[in-house]
């Protein structure tokens, strides 16, 4: 639920979700703190990380696993963790990802999440 300005807050995503993907959520936000600055904007539908030009990746836990996506200047479909990949704009693609354990943040991940901090400071725009 919102404050009472209207606002969401992190906390308000993890009320109510199962412990397990609580924690997956926590290793996921804190591989994300581990790229770099960022902000942090939670909204209604889910927890966005920004850097210094745009958000980059969502994530929030859900009673599944810890569902979110990816900004990338490419598609990952063919990755078992990938739900779907779209264009977004002219150079990016949105890769919506659901992971269940915690094996699942492996390395391979971990690079996506470290090419989606250079999107979110803006390195796309200059290639």
């Amino acid at each position: 639920m919102p404050d009472a300005d209207g606002r969401w807050t992190v906390e308000d995503h993890l009320r109510g979700a199962p412990v397990e993907y609580v924690e997956l959520y926590r290793a996921v936000e804190a591989a994300i703190h581990a790229c770099g600055p960022v902000i942090v904007s939670p909204s209604k539908t889910t927890i966005t990380f920004k850097g210094s030009r745009r958000g980059f990746v969502g994530a929030r836990p859900t009673r599944r696993g810890v569902r979110g996506y990816l900004d990338l200047t490419r598609s990952l479909v063919g990755d078992r963790r990938i739900l779907s990949s779209s264009p977004y704009t002219g150079r990016l693609h949105v890769n919506q990802y659901r992971l269940t354990t915690l094996a699942d943040l492996d390395d391979t991940f971990i690079s996506w999440l470290q090419e989606a901090y250079r999107v979110g400071q803006g390195d796309h725009l200059h290639g």
